[in-house]
């Protein structure tokens, strides 16, 4: 497929594209909102050209790449950052973090003319994108207007790979559009060059996901709120689920329960838009529920707190005496395990991590993790864990480990993007 192709099949899906937004705006309403910029259509401000613009899709690019552009805003002063998203949420977790310091828009559709107009009004002479975002007209244009585009903190799963072979000439022209790849690890890497990748525009960088800043106020927060909701309770917090996995959960809980019956669950939904959803799993199972965003403290009585709320989940994680990281249970390909990791707090998974594999490869090398194929494991090894704190220590400290020993990707990704602006 060439991209002249490719443009024709975007302009064509354009109007279902438009259709998908307006039917996710039933439950997030914000999907109905700035279409405009769907197009390259918005104002930009005043002398932004010149600027770093970072593309984080969503939430979870978001979160990881909090650091780097803080470092960006720090140490280029004079010059504009944008930041790209292409949800709601990935929106919402910008304006939280960042405020009126960036300026922040909507990626446009990878039609040839909406890409122009955002690049003919950024006008950055750095892109950088956060993971792996490839977008034929994106890098076409971003290398036609004189911008330089690295793929940060980058991957590829084998089975991604596999799809990009299948346009392999596509996939080969996008990879010449790229300045550099900062993979993840070196099988990323290689799979990138199989893609077309010249290989002196590959750097193995390691994950910033292990960067992340555990400071003494989050750890004060942890403990604040974990003596206000459960002193003497023992805390279960799931984290990142998905649905049809949120069931799942529910059913390894009430396993846990007839066991251990004062436990508390924290669950918390990846995506607002299933909140009412999981509420009423929760009641319809017999429950009894309080929602973080009624700011009501749990109660002995309270058997689960619904986390309803957004850019918590890291002050969730803090109170958890275990942890299960979601989208696991399901093949949706796991999210991150390092948060939990990062506090000590013992990580369980579900056996669908291909997001996260190498990741995941590390952890369970280090014994930082436990694999729960089904509910049944899952709920035997929550018990398991709560009723032996020596195996629960270990597990927790393990996870700490790794992450101290494996941090530094975000410095030397600092060092990449800091080459790219001077050549």
């Amino acid at each position: 497929m060439s991209r002249i192709l490719f443009s024709a099949v975007i302009y064509l899906l354009l109007p279902l594209l438009f259709l998908r937004l307006w039917l996710k705006g039933r439950q997030s309403p914000d999907y109905r909102k700035r279409w405009l910029e769907r197009l390259g259509f918005f104002n930009a401000p005043a002398n932004i050209e010149n600027g770093i613009c970072f593309h984080c899709v969503s939430v979870g690019e978001t979160l990881a790449a909090i650091p780097l552009i803080k470092n960006a805003l720090e140490q280029y002063p004079g010059q504009t950052i944008t930041i790209t998203s292409t949800t709601p949420t990935g929106s919402e977790r910008v304006k939280a973090a960042f405020g009126d310091t960036v300026f922040h828009v909507y990626l446009p559709f990878d039609t040839p003319g909406a890409v122009k107009r955002f690049f003919s009004k950024v006008k950055p002479q750095l892109l950088v994108i956060i993971e792996t975002e490839l977008w034929p007209n994106l890098l076409h244009y971003a290398h036609r207007f004189g911008c330089k585009t690295i793929l940060a903190n980058a991957r590829l799963s084998q089975k991604s790979a596999n799809g990009y072979q299948k346009i392999a000439k596509l996939s080969t022209k996008m990879m010449k559009d790229v300045d550099l790849v900062a993979a993840h690890h070196q099988q990323d890497g290689e799979r990138f060059i199989q893609l077309g990748l010249e290989p002196n525009k590959l750097t193995v960088t390691g994950s910033i996901k292990f960067d992340m800043n555990i400071d003494a106020q989050l750890i004060e927060k942890c403990q604040a709120l974990k003596n206000q909701w459960a002193s003497e309770r023992p805390v279960w917090v799931v984290g990142s689920t998905h649905q049809g996995e949120d069931e799942l959960i529910l059913q390894a809980f009430e396993q846990i329960r007839a066991t251990l019956p004062d436990i508390l669950l924290v669950l918390v939904p990846r995506h607002p838009e299933r909140f009412d959803q999981v509420a009423k799993l929760i009641e319809d199972a017999n429950l009894n529920l309080v929602k973080r965003s009624d700011n009501i403290a749990p109660t002995s009585s309270t058997h689960v707190v619904l986390g309803d709320t957004m850019g918590e989940l890291m002050l969730f994680w803090g109170i958890g005496d275990v942890a299960f990281v979601g989208g696991s249970l399901i093949e949706r390909g796991g999210h991150n395990p390092l948060e939990p990791a990062a506090l000590s707090v013992p990580v369980l998974s579900g056996p669908h991590v291909f997001n996260f594999k190498a990741i995941y490869a590390l952890l369970e090398q280090q014994k930082a993790v436990l694999i729960t194929p089904d509910p049944q494991k899952l709920a035997d090894s929550v018990i398991h864990l709560l009723q032996d704190k020596g195996a629960r220590e270990s597990l927790g400290n393990n996870g700490f480990v790794v992450v101290e020993e494996n941090r530094g990707a975000l410095a030397r990704l600092q060092c990449e993007i800091s080459n790219l602006l001077v050549k």
